[in-house]
């Protein structure tokens, strides 16, 4: 077994559902990178190889969303990782590892949301959406950069 499996294995056992949630950002992140680098050096194999993959962590984070009961909060993301799954197509169209740079960043900002609720204390996690969302907007105002539209990430008590 690699150092990266064993890392992966121990972070997974005993996780808590965010953090459960942050090992499948960091994922999302390595396979974006390692696809930044096929691109890179024109490897296209590699490259539909990570995005197939990172497609598949995007779905499975989006079908943890409650869109019955997850208000605004469960909107936003849902159109948060739409947006991400566009700007992986975009990259691997244009042939555009800047592109998939971008994207690593602005998972990075809603990774270290997560992760600051997950080793907060009891009474502030309950309040996890809000929390979240709180310190996500803080440090990154938009998901859309190139764009003029602005995807907000909020929840709705």
């Amino acid at each position: 077994m690699t150092t990266e499996l064993s890392y992966r294995k121990s972070s997974i056992e005993g996780a808590s559902a965010i953090g459960l949630m942050i090992v499948l950002f960091d994922t999302l992140v390595g396979d974006l990178r390692r696809a930044a680098s096929a691109l890179r050096k024109n490897d296209i194999e590699a490259r539909c190889k990570e995005l197939n993959h990172a497609t598949l962590v995007v779905g499975q984070l989006e079908s943890w969303l409650d869109m019955k009961s997850g208000g605004e909060g469960a909107q936003n993301l849902s159109r948060f990782y739409a947006y991400l799954r566009a700007k992986m197509l975009e990259a691997s169209v244009k042939k555009s590892a800047s592109v998939l740079d971008a994207q690593v960043e602005m998972i990075l900002h809603v990774r270290s949301a997560w992760q600051q609720l997950d080793t907060a204390p009891q009474t502030i996690s309950e309040s996890y959406p809000q929390a979240a969302v709180q310190h996500t907007n803080a440090k990154y105002s938009s998901v859309a950069t190139e764009t003029t539209e602005r995807i907000p990430l909020s929840f709705s008590a």
